[in-house]
């Protein structure tokens, strides 16, 4: 059976899938571009993007807002009539600044995780940019739908709920995570939507709740869409595309790691992580890394005391350092076997998909 477009508000998506912001550099406007043209929901990551710009080292601040619009203008460019996005982390300290810029330049939608954007609908007020938080239960689906209804009467345009297999920084604890009684993603997802939906009734207002966190097949896809789920978040697959923006080297970590190199790591943003496990991984295992420089980007994390600088680490994995730098991974990335263009693995996810459906 086809499978459902994904209709955000007058956005629709012929491709019911949204490609998962990666950061730093990882997801920039080549690879945003080109799924948002194949007809997906292409979504820029806001993370240090200015770590390219000449002066990054010195005015870092002001070369991440600079290039943030240099990739929203590129990916527009590219893909003219697509939907596109940008990944803002609630985390980061010049999170207002990110959020006012995307908003200033147009962007279709941001989506916002790495905590609860308690106030993301104020810098949206009458434009088009449609908002979306991440959440990883569905207390925080409520939670941030009634905080949003009373502060601003603003209902979420969708809701992606992402599960403890997705790659980067999880909404979990490092408890919860071990666990094998946690909750799954199909769990969290039925919840959610059971919740959402009163939500939908009570104000007349499509409210898409988007699965992700381990899609990987098109027979997931199809899983999440029979469970209720409007569309699904992916990431760790676009890694292994011809348009990510990442090193080769970044790509070939993907396509050479084995299952047991996917491992769970502390953050400086004070949630755990899921990386490939390389030099920098196994240093961090034994002691820290004490930071050189500070780029001031987190809120959560203080140099004296952190294990690492995740914006080096990050950077430097980006770059094609992959034993020094920090690779996040999705658990599912030891699955990839290939780097293929973007166009080409819509189509086998969709077909695939459209099997099971």
């Amino acid at each position: 059976m086809k499978l459902p477009k994904l209709k955000i508000g007058e956005l629709v998506a012929n491709i019911p899938i949204i490609q998962g912001g990666m950061g730093v550099g990882v997801s920039k406007a080549n690879l945003a571009s080109a799924v948002a043209k194949a007809g997906g929901i292409g979504v820029i990551s806001a993370v240090q993007l200015g770590y390219d710009e000449a002066d990054f080292e010195t005015n870092f601040k002001a070369a991440n807002i600079r290039a943030l619009k240099k990739e929203i203008k590129k990916a527009r460019t590219l893909s003219p009539n697509g939907i596109l996005g940008v990944n803002i982390l609630m985390a980061a300290k010049n999170y207002e600044e990110v959020v006012k810029t995307a908003v200033d330049e147009k962007i279709d939608l941001i989506i916002s995780g790495a905590g609860l954007p308690t106030d993301l609908p104020k810098f949206v007020k009458n434009t088009k940019t449609k908002i979306i938080p991440i959440v990883s239960s569905a207390k925080a689906a409520s939670v941030i739908t009634k905080l949003w209804l009373k502060k601003y009467n603003y209902i979420p345009d969708a809701i992606i709920v992402e599960g403890k297999e997705a790659g980067g920084h999880l909404g979990f604890t490092l408890k919860e995570l071990m666990s094998s009684s946690a909750k799954n993603l199909s769990e969290i997802v039925k919840e959610v939507i059971s919740i959402i939906s009163n939500y939908e009734k009570e104000y007349n207002k499509s409210i898409p709740v988007i699965a992700a966190g381990g899609v990987f097949t098109g027979e997931d896809i199809a899983h999440y869409l029979k469970l209720g789920a409007s569309g699904v978040q992916m990431a760790t697959s676009f890694v292994a595309t011809e348009e990510c923006d990442a090193h080769i080297n970044f790509k070939n970590a993907y396509i050479n790691c084995e299952k047991d190199d996917i491992q769970l790591i502390k953050s400086p943003v004070g949630m755990p992580g899921r990386a490939i496990k390389n030099k920098l991984v196994e240093s961090l295992a034994i002691d820290s890394i004490p930071v050189t420089k500070c780029y001031n980007c987190l809120k959560t994390c203080n140099p004296k005391t952190t294990d690492f600088c995740i914006s080096k680490a990050l950077i430097s994995a980006v770059k094609g350092d992959v034993e020094n730098g920090l690779v996040f991974a999705g658990s599912s990335a030891y699955r990839l076997t290939e780097i293929k263009p973007v166009a080409k693995l819509l189509d086998e996810l969709v077909n695939e998909a459209e099997t099971f459906f």
